[in-house]
């Protein structure tokens, strides 16, 4: 399978994922949540900010890496830039705040640390691109984007994780299957990030490599 259709096949995976997530919400509905809301006056708030602008950064990220566009439309290419890093910076932002409303000290941490990770990327993407560095700008928002798509491996990798907690602990749920969704829930962005690094750096160096 060529990389264009590996490419498509990874939109439409991304958009199956993350519809069916952020529809609730569209709403504007605390009631729709899909985590509990600790302040209809800060969190939720914060909480759809942050969802709105990242699913900005998704699709914008998509467009960014067509290569048609890239090569042959720099304005729209240079545009939908500003776009995606803008929506980085303000859902990053907002992330920060929504890391105090974390269920526990595990999830808080994971979340900052993605957090922190998605702004120094994109950060370091624009400032190579200022520089008119484009290679490394190249490199550097691939890593961006890559960050962004843990919103979607993450989820994906959920039923990974259920099925592998099953076996480690001898095809039985000795705490239950309350427990068993709560620890998956607590490891999965952690894993996502190291799955999508390890792919993105994969591709950084055979990139590198056949220059």
């Amino acid at each position: 399978m060529n990389s264009k259709k590996m490419w498509w096949i990874l939109v439409i995976v991304s958009l199956g994922v993350m519809i069916p997530f952020v529809a609730p919400y569209f709403s504007l509905n605390p009631e729709n949540s899909r985590i509990a809301i600790k302040s209809s006056s800060i969190h939720y708030p914060v909480l759809v900010g942050h969802i709105v602008f990242a699913c900005f950064a998704i699709l914008s990220g998509f467009i960014q890496f067509i290569k048609r566009i890239r090569l042959h439309k720099p304005k729209i290419h240079r545009y939908l830039g500003w776009i995606y890093a803008g929506s980085v910076f303000i859902s990053g932002l907002l992330a920060l705040v929504l890391v105090f409303y974390a269920e526990n000290f595990t999830k808080a941490v994971a979340f900052l640390v993605l957090s922190l990770l998605w702004l120094y990327t994109c950060w370091k993407g624009i400032r190579a691109a200022v520089r008119k560095e484009m290679n490394e700008h190249r490199r550097w928002m691939i890593r961006s984007f890559g960050v962004t798509l843990v919103a979607v491996s993450a989820r994906l990798l959920v039923p990974v994780l259920l099925l592998t907690y099953y076996i480690l602990n001898g095809f039985s749920l000795p705490a239950g299957r309350e427990k068993m969704v709560e620890e998956v829930l607590n490891v999965n962005i952690w894993v996502g990030l190291i799955l999508n690094f390890m792919i993105i750096e994969w591709r950084i160096f055979n990139r590198g490599k056949s220059k």
